[in-house]
């Protein structure tokens, strides 16, 4: 019956605003006209909070018969935060679920939507996009967040300064998803996120492992995340090994060298004096603390002291200038449209990434090692010309986690990673942890390599190792 009310609320959409007021078990749904679009809005009340969000804009996906859902989940008392969730294309009713959340902190999932593996993206210098055959909800349903409040078009009071703050919201924002869309309920979840991803993927995988050990309990009444999964893809984990592996890569890279030996010993008999005193100090400590944000400025020093010394060029790919970067920028402006902000129900001006949505410096990768140990799919990946997390360091910091597999994993030989018989990279698998490496590719992996990411990202999801096609 109430989807027929539904129904025939929106067919007289033209003769008032709200058009449909109903109270529900749980809470109260309304339909209302802004503008000429239709917003749904349902208030929990057992939270407190709203969902609003529009249905099927015809923004981005437009593959026939897949739904999508944009707009804002109250995730606290004045923290509205964006999501834009797009239906698999393929068995929506019972392909996984998949969020991907990027870094920064404070850099929005748009940029993972319009630039790397959501379902349209800006091709040969066009100002609209078009779709993307390796989009990754090929495989699976994608919701993309905006985190924390302050991010991209989320909006409100900013009250998180650090990762393991930044968990519960995420976690409130995944219930309320569940409650208005319990169709996506018990399906396996996985993770995905890239750059301080590398803080944020382990933490928010872990405050889930946490919370769904309460729920068992009997101490938490909440909907289970079945987390099968988790990706980081050019990911910042443990600034101890990455600092240093970072003067490593600028010497010995596979493209051409950023420095010369003589700077890069230099720099790292500064890193050593003026760097890792400090992180050594960070990692007694535990969380994110007034310690690790001073280890993080100190490092700073010593990173701008050397700075320089490097050629003028795109840190994200080092292939290019920094003129000209890859992938463009367009999506930015794209969504600075009032026009398309209204069809998917924007209410702030979109920003990239936010200077004012800052982080402590974090920890140092011991929830990494934790969730390998649980037996979650844990994939670390990497574009071997991005210097910002580059390669050398992940690579390392990979071989840094601590559990049943770490002596097989160290001591094991990579070996050809292909797609369809053709290399794209080089990789390793013990147990439930891969590694891969993806040549010609820089921070954003599924921009620079499509077919490798959406391959890599579907065995994941199915609970596999990476393995070549």
């Amino acid at each position: 019956m109430f989807l027929k009310i539904q129904v025939l609320a929106i067919s007289v959409l033209a003769f008032a605003s709200t058009v449909l007021s109903l109270n529900i078990p749980g809470g109260r749904h309304s339909i209302e006209e802004r503008d000429g679009v239709v917003h749904n809005i349902f208030e929990d009340d057992a939270t407190g909070g709203t969902i609003d969000f529009v249905k099927n804009s015809g923004v981005c996906e437009t593959t026939p018969g897949v739904n999508q859902y944009s707009g804002y989940f109250s995730v606290g008392k004045n923290m509205s935060m964006w999501f834009w969730f797009f239906e698999a294309r393929h068995n929506p009713q019972s392909a996984p679920l998949a969020m991907w959340v990027n870094g920064g902190p404070g850099c929005s999932s748009m940029i993972g939507l319009f630039q790397e593996n959501g379902p349209c993206q800006f091709y040969n210098n066009a100002s609209t996009p078009s779709l993307n055959p390796y989009s990754w909800n090929e495989y699976a349903n994608m919701l993309y967040v905006d985190e924390p409040i302050g991010t991209g078009f989320s909006y409100g009071t900013e009250t998180v300064n650090g990762t393991v703050e930044a968990a519960p919201f995420v976690w409130k924002l995944l219930q309320s998803f569940f409650k208005k869309f319990p169709q996506y309920e018990c399906r396996d979840f996985g993770l995905f996120t890239e750059s301080y991803g590398g803080h944020y993927g382990p933490g928010f995988a872990y405050y889930f492992e946490e919370q769904n050990k309460a729920i068992d309990a009997g101490h938490l009444h909440a909907e289970k995340i079945d987390l099968v999964a988790l990706g980081i893809n050019n990911g910042w984990y443990d600034a101890t090994i990455q600092e240093k592996e970072f003067i490593n890569f600028s010497v010995n890279n596979s493209y051409y060298p950023l420095i010369n030996q003589s700077i890069a010993d230099e720099y790292l008999a500064a890193y050593y004096k003026g760097c890792l005193p400090y992180l050594q100090e960070c990692t007694a400590v535990t969380g994110e603390d007034t310690v690790c944000s001073n280890a993080r400025t100190q490092c700073g020093t010593v990173d701008n002291s050397f700075s320089s010394y490097y050629p003028d060029i795109d840190f994200y790919d080092i292939r290019q200038p920094s003129s000209a970067p890859f992938p463009p920028e367009t999506y930015v402006n794209y969504l600075s449209d009032p026009a398309i902000m209204k069809a998917i129900g924007a209410k702030t001006n979109y920003s990239e990434c936010t200077d004012s949505v800052d982080d402590l410096f974090g920890t140092t990768g011991d929830e990494l090692s934790s969730l390998v140990q649980s037996g979650i799919q844990v994939l670390i990946w990497a574009g071997d010309a991005d210097a910002v997390c580059d390669w050398f360091g992940g690579f390392a910091s990979t071989n840094a986690i601590q559990y049943s597999g770490t002596s097989e994993f160290v001591n094991k030989t990579v070996q050809n990673y292909t797609v369809d018989g053709v290399t794209k990279g080089t990789y390793k698998s013990v147990e439930n942890l891969s590694w891969l490496r993806v040549f010609s590719s820089g921070h954003e992996i599924p921009a620079f390599q499509p077919e490798v990411a959406l391959q890599a990202f579907k065995q994941t999801m199915q609970k596999k190792s990476i393995s070549s096609t």
